[in-house]
């Protein structure tokens, strides 16, 4: 694991605080970037949502905040869980999933990713392409047992709905491929 880069300019709730702090340590490369952890009561079809804060949209790419939104009970297809029910290996992992979105947010003009949003919201396709990336960048940081242990919460737990898992598997990148993924780079790391 990479040194514990510093992160004063976040702000994360205490409940959560070991995850954030451990899954933050594998992006030493959004040190600088100031991301505002905080609980909703709901989020539409999602457990966590990572976004641009609007009004730093209109600064430069260096000045740009960040918020993670995350669901005060994370609700799948039905069934509730609280937050401090998680298991803390698929917590870290669903935080770096988000955090990879951000990674994939950074280098983005603000009208790209108000365009960004746009597309998201309306094509089906756009959200597959946006999962897949943020799940790759969480690999790519070092993240995929997190990752993986968040699939395997999700695909293998009787008390989550088929539909549920059928979104999981139709938006975001498989176990399967999370292999080939590390695979590739541990022969690249080797050559």
């Amino acid at each position: 694991m990479a040194k514990t880069p510093a992160f004063s300019q976040n702000v994360i709730p205490e409940s959560i605080k070991d995850e954030i702090k451990i899954a933050l340590t594998y992006y030493p490369n959004l040190q600088n970037n100031p991301i505002e952890f905080k609980f909703r009561k709901n989020i539409k079809k999602s457990t966590m949502l990572a976004q641009p804060d609007f009004w730093s949209l209109f600064k430069s790419k260096k000045k740009r905040k960040y918020k993670v939104l995350i669901s005060e009970k994370i609700v799948i297809a039905g069934n509730a869980f609280a937050t401090k029910d998680i298991p803390k290996d698929v917590m870290i992992g669903w935080i770096g999933h988000e955090l990879g979105h951000i990674v994939d947010y950074k280098n983005r003009s603000s009208l790209n990713l108000i365009w960004f949003g746009i597309k998201y919201t309306f094509s089906d396709s756009y959200i597959k392409e946006a999962e897949r990336a943020a799940d790759t960048h969480a690999v790519n940081h070092g993240m995929e047992s997190y990752i993986l242990a968040t699939k395997n919460f999700i695909l293998n737990n009787a008390d989550i709905n088929e539909s549920y898992k059928l979104r999981i598997r139709k938006y975001y990148l498989s176990p399967e491929e999370i292999m080939v993924l590390i695979n590739e780079r541990n022969k690249a790391e080797k050559e």
